[in-house]
């Protein structure tokens, strides 16, 4: 037990994704700042670290129906999962979160006016991930592709325009910080997603919808954080001649 408390969160996670309920339950970001071990989150939040880990345990240890291993997996497929699956979400709800949280501030702002700060962040979040995203799909991805083929076919990796591929990796995990911090601070102001007592249909969808969003934006920040971008660090070091 005492050697898993020098264990980071984020890899927890990266083992066993199941085990990011655990720590979403005790309001630990697994995602931003899994690099944190659980010495580390448990002293800063005073959480009791063993009833901590017998719960991350009790997950680990139980069957695995059907949980997907992204660990596992080669990383240009994890890319391309990323893309198609994370990516997608976030330009899909976004179109549909924007003109709810639009209603919802001209109809019930004057009762709640909370909502308009809600909507100025989201509105932020939406303009920063489409940057992102875009920066992601190409720029770091294509390269980590790239990586796995030439690796793959024993061939010479040619030096990108950014160096090595830890710069535009730091510029990624330094843009997933801001994010955390923006849903943060919405989970903040809606009491984590708990409509009031006067709230209309469209209020209550909308605060459901921005709690799957975070819970996407989690995982996607995670796969990237804790899985795609360590192992490109780590692949880009299996090269031996870089020009």
């Amino acid at each position: 037990m005492e050697n898993l408390k020098n264990k980071t969160i984020g890899s927890f996670v990266a083992e066993d994704f199941r085990t990011a309920a655990v720590f979403s339950k005790y309001r630990i970001d697994f995602c931003c700042k899994g690099n944190r071990t659980v010495t580390e989150v448990c002293e800063k939040q005073n959480i009791d670290a063993d009833a901590l880990l017998e719960n991350v345990l009790q997950v680990v240890q139980s069957e695995n129906n059907g949980t997907i291993d992204f660990n596992s997996w080669p990383l240009d497929l994890l890319a391309d999962y990323i893309e198609k699956t994370h990516h997608r979400y976030v330009e899909e709800k976004t179109n549909v979160l924007l003109p709810f949280l639009d209603k919802l501030c001209k109809v019930h702002g004057a009762n709640h006016p909370e909502l308009f700060k809600i909507n100025e962040l989201f509105i932020g979040c939406a303009g920063e991930l489409s940057q992102h995203m875009k920066k992601e799909e190409l720029v770091l991805f294509p390269f980590v592709k790239r990586m796995v083929k030439t690796k793959d076919t024993d061939g010479v990796l040619h030096q990108p325009s950014f160096g090595t591929v830890a710069n535009p990796i730091a510029m990624m995990m330094h843009e997933h910080d801001n994010e955390g911090e923006r849903f943060r601070e919405i989970a903040t102001l809606t009491d984590n997603y708990t409509p009031p007592a006067d709230a209309c249909t469209t209020y209550r969808v909308t605060f459901a919808m921005l709690k799957e969003f975070e819970a996407d934006l989690h995982k996607h920040i995670h796969l990237e954080n804790n899985i795609l971008f360590p192992k490109a660090v780590i692949l880009e070091k299996d090269f031996v001649e870089v020009e």
